[in-house]
């Protein structure tokens, strides 16, 4: 390393976040950059450890002592190529991982500073297409086709890597846009579209043809494939069954975020079809980066108030005794969208929809405990009988997704992502489509 003691004299240095006032105005992305110096200097605060907990923690297999000394020395390409060894997609995951590395790093563990991988990271592959290091591929083709269905991380993470192996690939996408839970489930405040774009075009010059508006039956895949990637994702989100679900006015989070980053796109809806916060009381049910997204998105629409429950108790700040390391820790975390305005509250059970009219206008919320298991297991619910009225006039059901149930398949497909496992992180997506290609490269070379 240049300077290996540089952890010492120079503290973690976070790019932040846009001012408040100015960034709920519009749905530019919030987090700001450093300057290339003071990018430089952050990258020379990792130690180069024996043992890099945060290659160890990253499901991409990320090595960032390696390109953090390359970032440090000046070595913008070095740096953008070590990274691009192992991630496809640095610039998603820059803007919207929640840096398992981060976690892991030695100075977290020992001093509460872990080095800024995911910003470097970000910064890293933005040098690359600023500087024009990344050129299109040209890749001997071996004759073989590949069907890719679905364009999330997954999908497009298998779709690059099968397309680098020679193999002929068509991406299958039901929507109208590529991207997947990329182009419609996070909000352009985190993730700017045209970022997505310039990827595609990029993944178009090598090669892969996009197809959209595209739905395939999995007990009928299409012809004329030797092999397919199933990345369909985790389409069920989970629904609230109590009282009152049928009043106008309550939404599926995701109908609201993929509504919002269509309008963006340039599409309109009419009066009745649009899902706006604007002058109303939203309560948000579910406390994960979905509500939290929702939350963002209704302070720039215009809500009048922004409240957000969860079911489970409020995780402690800082550090959690209950989540050591290796774990990830349980702790509260605040978003962007958090700081812009929102009323938390934790222990929260949902026990009917109230309405007027036809239209909600309130929910029944009941306070309850958390019991400890005393056979180890899950802690166990108890309501307390203390409840009352939250006032909404919109309300967003954020509880996560179902494991998707597929029907039996081929030996020729394979299945990766949140397709596989449920809903998860898009950083374990794109290495889940990486590790399809790899698994469906092997089966067509036999």
């Amino acid at each position: 390393m240049g300077n290996p003691k540089a952890f010492l004299t120079i503290p973690r240095q976070e790019a932040g976040y846009r001012p408040v006032h100015d960034r709920i105005a519009d749905f530019g992305e919030v987090e700001q950059t450093l300057n290339s110096g003071e990018r430089r200097l952050q990258a020379s605060r990792c130690m180069d450890c024996g043992v890099p907990f945060c290659h160890w923690a990253c499901p991409l297999g990320n090595r960032p002592p390696e390109f953090q000394d390359a970032l440090w020395r000046g070595k913008w390409r070095e740096a953008y190529e070590i990274l691009s060894l192992t991630n496809d997609f640095p610039e998603f995951t820059g803007r919207i991982c929640p840096a398992l590395c981060e976690k892991s790093c030695v100075l977290q563990l020992s001093m509460g500073e872990p080095v800024t991988i995911r910003e470097d990271e970000a910064a890293i592959i933005e040098a690359a297409f600023r500087e024009g290091f990344i050129r299109p591929g040209s890749y001997p083709r071996n004759g073989k086709q590949v069907a890719v269905i679905g364009s999330g991380p997954a999908g497009l993470a298998a779709a690059n890597q099968l397309n680098r192996r020679g193999y002929e690939v068509t991406v299958f996408e039901k929507l109208e846009y590529i991207g997947g839970l990329l182009r419609f489930g996070i909000p352009n405040f985190k993730l700017h579209k045209p970022i997505i774009d310039r990827r595609l075009h990029l993944m178009e010059q090598e090669g892969i043809t996009f197809k959209v508006n595209s739905e395939i039956d999995l007990n009928c895949l299409p012809e004329g494939f030797d092999a397919y990637c199933v990345c369909t994702g985790t389409p069920q989100a989970r629904d609230l069954s109590i009282p009152g679900r049928e009043l106008k006015g309550i939404h599926f989070a995701m109908e609201m975020l993929a509504q919002q980053n269509r309008v963006l796109a340039g599409q309109t809806f009419t009066k009745d079809e649009r899902i706006s916060a604007r002058g109303k009381h939203v309560l948000v049910i579910g406390g994960g980066d979905t509500g939290s997204d929702c939350i963002g998105t209704s302070n720039r629409q215009g809500a009048l108030s922004v409240t957000q429950i969860e079911i489970m108790p409020k995780p402690p700040v800082g550090e959690n005794p209950d989540t050591p390391w290796p774990q990830y820790p349980r702790v509260l975390k605040t978003s962007s969208s958090h700081e812009e305005g929102c009323a938390r509250r934790w222990s929260l059970s949902s026990v009917r929809f109230l309405g007027k009219g036809g239209h909600v206008s309130g929910v029944e919320v009941e306070e309850v405990e958390w019991i400890p298991d005393p056979a180890g297991g899950r802690p166990m619910m108890t309501p307390t009988g203390r409840k009352e009225t939250l006032k909404a006039d919109l309300v967003l059901l954020a509880m996560g997704f179902l494991k998707p149930e597929l029907p039996p398949l081929p030996e020729n497909a394979f299945v990766a992502g949140d397709a596989a496992t449920g809903a998860s992180l898009v950083v374990r997506c794109i290495a889940s489509g990486r590790k399809a290609a790899g698994d469906i490269d092997r089966y067509l070379r036999e």
